[in-house]
């Protein structure tokens, strides 16, 4: 797994976003991993969930089980 410091990870946020859609990335604050972006595709799969289309922007909702 890959590791940004937060301030690659916000002045290049669409690396962020191409460099997650190929494995997991951590981003670290201080030197300290304090999150991980991954692929909605891998999010799901991982929690067993399927997001629905995002109508607004604003919301997810999980599909029934």
């Amino acid at each position: 797994m890959q590791t940004l410091s937060a301030k690659d990870a916000k002045y290049g946020f669409g690396r962020l976003i191409d460099l997650a859609r190929a494995e997991p990335v951590a981003v670290a604050k201080h030197g300290r991993p304090v999150v991980v972006v991954m692929a909605i595709e891998e999010y799901e799969q991982l929690r067993g969930i399927e997001f629905a289309q995002i109508d607004d922007g604003k919301s997810m909702k999980r599909k029934p089980e």
